[in-house]
């Protein structure tokens, strides 16, 4: 049995090299984070394990690959690069990895929060313009904080909340009891939260969740933080509501096309912050990545 990672950048390159052991599966990295799917065929010649990280994989192409049994994905977000039932169709089982940076998104999202509160993108753009630009900002002490959806993310981000002294509500579509976060309905959470952070997965169900209907419903001049994926916004009515003012501020690190375009609205807007899908680097979460990805392909070779 032999594994490819397909796309490894730079930095994952190394973390794989450090922690592959030798009685591991033979690992084949590819260097090059940069891979157009009609590639993958002669660039997995063969071999039944593929960790991919960020390339797609059209099920008309997995049709070509040659043994491939096993796609490892770095992360859950495997819908917005394959069709995981297609894959299942033919032979192909994804192995998704959950938790392992839990703690940086949730570290993201709380900085784009203050961010956004704070006007820090703002000014900074304005200042480096040569404009000595003040705002007032959103003082964030004792306003609420609203989680749609609640994982392992929105765990860790309801933590940060709290010890700032922030109030957090959530819902989430299976019931959970957390001490200190109540839990409401959604239509309860659109209409209280001075903040709303998603943390839903995507599906064919939580595309567009947020539609241009609940951003309607949201309280006037929410800020809208985003570090799931892009595609459970409906972007179209959220650029509507950022020009109207409905939506105050919004700190984003997902998009429904990646990397965003330049000539995209939202490059243009003022209330906007943006980070380049980073929510999740850091040294700690690739390290954790790369080990259960290196945990899947064990498990995978222990079952023959």
């Amino acid at each position: 049995m032999r594994a490819v990672f397909v796309d490894a950048s730079p930095a994952l390159a190394a973390v794989m090299d450090r922690l592959h052991r030798n009685d591991d599966v033979p690992m084949r990295v590819n260097r090059d984070p940069d891979v157009k799917p009609e590639a993958l065929p002669a660039l997995l010649d063969g071999a039944e394990i593929a960790i991919l990280d960020h390339t797609g994989l059209p099920t008309g192409i997995a049709r070509q690959c040659a043994g491939l049994k096993h796609v490892v994905f770095l992360g859950t977000g495997a819908r917005s690069y394959m069709n995981p039932e297609e894959l299942a169709e033919l032979g192909v089982c994804v192995h998704l990895i959950k938790g392992y940076g839990d703690t940086a998104v949730a570290e993201s999202a709380f900085a784009l929060m203050w961010a956004a509160a704070k006007g820090l993108a703002g000014m900074d753009r304005g200042m480096r313009a040569g404009r000595w630009l003040r705002t007032d900002g959103v003082q964030l002490t004792g306003k609420t904080l609203g989680l749609i959806g609640f994982g392992g993310i929105a765990s860790e981000l309801a933590r940060l909340a709290l010890g700032a002294g922030m109030r957090v509500i959530a819902w989430n579509r299976s019931p959970r009891s957390v001490p200190d976060v109540e839990f409401v309905t959604l239509d309860h959470l659109l209409a209280d939260s001075h903040v709303v952070s998603l943390h839903l997965l995507l599906t064919d169900e939580t595309r567009g969740f947020l539609s241009a209907a609940r951003i309607a419903a949201l309280r006037p001049g929410v800020i809208l933080v985003n570090t799931a994926r892009g595609a459970l916004i409906d972007e179209d009515a959220l650029v509507a509501a950022l020009k109207s003012g409905h939506v105050g501020h919004a700190g984003l690190d997902v998009f429904v096309t990646e990397p965003l375009p330049a000539d995209h609205p939202l490059t243009t807007m003022e209330k906007v912050t943006l980070s380049a899908h980073s929510a999740f680097r850091t040294p700690e979460a690739s390290d954790n990545l790369i080990a259960a990805a290196l945990a899947h392909c064990r498990r995978i070779c222990a079952a023959g």
